[in-house]
């Protein structure tokens, strides 16, 4: 299945469905993931689910600018987040997953200050600034609400360990996103090919614990 085939089915009114069909022609280890990290409700709908004791590490990073940044200190403290991961050469999940994290940055609008949406590069060593960079510009301009990160490969591995969201193989890893963050209770866990109304709903809920506004665009 091409990426422009999968993005169309992801963004047509009948998702769900597709999104079904998407993790049934992936491999068998991914399907496997997806269903270790996701419950299904009784009408089929992927439920999130909880994370109990995550420690989140201040792992340097680099973002898409070039900049350094401590993981932590400048993304995850005092914010709602929700932390996906992507490569820029995969041409199945991640367009999905960049797609669903553009929407979801314009519908969260001005809770965006208090929110971070967050997309760790599981292949490093490619994923240069300037390659996520472009990547994330395929499905838009990106505002300051959606950071890419790349660094050194083991600081990598060792922060997706940390997040209980590794796999050694890139093409292996699920369509999982993480929402939780500083002050916002336990985390939660849930599909990555969300809807993007129900992501933000998911966030703003968590702005809600912190006090934070959560008007939302439309």
């Amino acid at each position: 299945m091409t990426a422009l085939r999968v993005l169309s089915a992801a963004m047509a009114p009948t998702q769900g469905a597709a999104i079904a069909l998407f993790l049934l022609a992936t491999n068998a280890p991914a399907q496997a993931m997806h269903h270790h990290h996701m419950a299904m409700s009784a009408n089929g709908e992927v439920q999130p689910v909880s994370v109990a004791g995550l420690v989140i590490p201040d792992t340097t990073l680099i973002d898409q600018h070039g900049h350094k940044v401590r993981f932590y200190s400048d993304l995850v403290k005092d914010k709602v987040v929700a932390i996906n991961t992507i490569f820029t050469t995969c041409t199945t999940i991640c367009p999905l997953m960049g797609a669903n994290f553009s929407k979801v940055e314009r519908l969260i609008g001005d809770a965006g200050r208090k929110a971070q949406l967050i997309s760790i590069s599981i292949d490093p060593s490619v994923d240069t600034p300037d390659r996520l960079e472009a990547w994330s510009k395929n499905f838009g301009q990106p505002g300051p609400g959606w950071t890419l990160v790349t660094g050194a490969k083991p600081d990598v591995d060792a922060l997706l360990k940390a997040l209980q969201i590794f796999t050694s193989d890139k093409q292996d890893h699920a369509p999982v996103v993480l929402i939780g963050g500083n002050g916002s209770g336990n985390w939660i866990r849930t599909s990555a090919l969300t809807p993007p109304a129900r992501i933000a709903e998911l966030i703003q809920s968590r702005l809600q614990l912190m006090g934070a506004p959560t008007q939302a665009r439309h």
